[in-house]
């Protein structure tokens, strides 16, 4: 493959109850690198409109792009990543939804005796996580006080976002790569490698809670730049 086939942009999606700031780790060594790094501010009120959000960074993008998601992030990803500057598309702790599915369906029968997370009733058509009980499902493997501030600045998760279906899922046409962290108690180890499995995504797995994106930066970096010079031609 000649070297102009390699994307060297990429484009970061986060998920529900974060912003896009927990990707500076990430953002920071491929920059570092020279790689063109976008962050999306997707503001999760519904997969329409984060895929939009998505697509407006995407058409700011000059050549081939890997697109990023992470958690619910990776819906969003599954159909923006049909846009033609998406040359491959990587999951961190992701959902990968099918053709007709949405985060809703893919949460809905859990494996036997998986952690469940401590989503709050709805309130107003929006979730949060229970702040006491954030730092043990999302962020165990960050420091106290990290953990504390993700709690205590958390998004709104909007029920359109989760309830939003894809459509046409673009790991069905373009090169996928998978991030399974093994001690997430958000989203089961096991659903992820499932999701991975039938995605047809190269997988890697490492420790690290449902905020490996901020806790591994390293190792997200280099799956990163993996699916960046598999990108196709």
């Amino acid at each position: 493959m000649s070297n102009n086939s390699e994307a060297r942009n990429v484009v970061l999606v986060h998920g529900g109850f974060v912003d896009g700031s927990g990707w500076k780790g990430v953002y920071d060594l491929l920059s570092a690198d020279g790689y063109n790094v976008s962050v999306v501010q997707n503001p999760t009120l519904s997969l329409e409109g984060d895929v939009a959000a998505t697509n407006l960074v995407l058409d700011a993008q000059d050549g081939p792009t890997v697109l990023v998601g992470h958690s619910y992030g990776g819906a969003v990803i599954s159909e923006a990543g049909n846009h033609e500057s998406v040359s491959s598309l990587v999951y961190i702790a992701a959902f990968a939804p099918d053709k007709g599915e949405s985060v809703n369906t893919l949460i809905a029968d859990p494996p036997p005796g998986a952690p469940v997370p401590p989503i709050l009733p709805p309130t107003g058509g929006f979730l949060f996580l229970d702040r006491e009980k954030f730092a043990a499902s999302f962020a165990g493997d960050l420091p106290t006080d990290e953990a504390r501030f993700l709690a205590d600045s958390q998004v709104p998760w909007g029920l359109e976002a989760l309830g939003g279906v894809v459509g046409r899922p673009a790991w069905n046409t373009k090169p996928s790569f998978y991030l399974v962290a093994a001690d997430d108690r958000m989203i089961p180890p096991p659903a992820q490698r499932a999701m991975a499995e039938r995605a047809g995504a190269t997988v890697t797995e490492i420790s690290g809670s449902h905020a490996v994106y901020v806790s591994e930066p390293g190792e997200v970096a280099a799956i990163i730049r993996r699916a960046a010079s598999r990108s196709a031609s």
